[in-house]
């Protein structure tokens, strides 16, 4: 079962949150820096002659990997990397919903039903306003 935050307890996630999410998005910009030197990769590999830059993209790729499971270990849910999308699953009126945050923002502030997405943002406000 997924934890329930409310937007205080997401709030509070923050500060935990914000290096993970910033790590997550660092290791993917180095990842997509290397992709020009992957095709050579992959050819050194065939030819099982090593490369370091393989090593250096597969110590990426496994920072990542971990970085992102300390992520879903706070039952928060990674939506995009390239600008730290993250949604927290509340529930509102008997009814699951995200808490929605990207990095920059200093609080959560939106929310969103399941199915709307980024695109279907609405002020937290409104879910003060109604009852619960």
């Amino acid at each position: 079962m997924a934890k329930y935050y409310t937007i205080e307890e997401a709030n509070a996630a923050l500060p935990r949150l914000v290096p993970l999410i910033t790590s997550l998005m660092a290791t993917q910009e180095r990842i997509l820096a290397m992709r020009p030197h992957v095709q050579d990769v992959v050819a050194k590999s065939e030819a099982n002659s090593g490369s370091a830059t393989a090593s250096r993209l597969y110590l990426q790729f496994i920072h990542f990997e971990a970085v992102l499971e300390k992520i879903r270990e706070m039952g928060v849910e990674v939506k995009d990397v390239s600008i730290g999308l993250c949604d927290f699953v509340a529930l509102h009126q008997g009814r699951d919903i995200y808490l929605c945050w990207h990095a920059g923002e200093a609080e959560v502030q939106w929310w969103h039903e399941l199915h709307t997405g980024f695109a279907g943002r609405r002020h937290v406000d409104e879910l003060r306003q109604t009852p619960h």
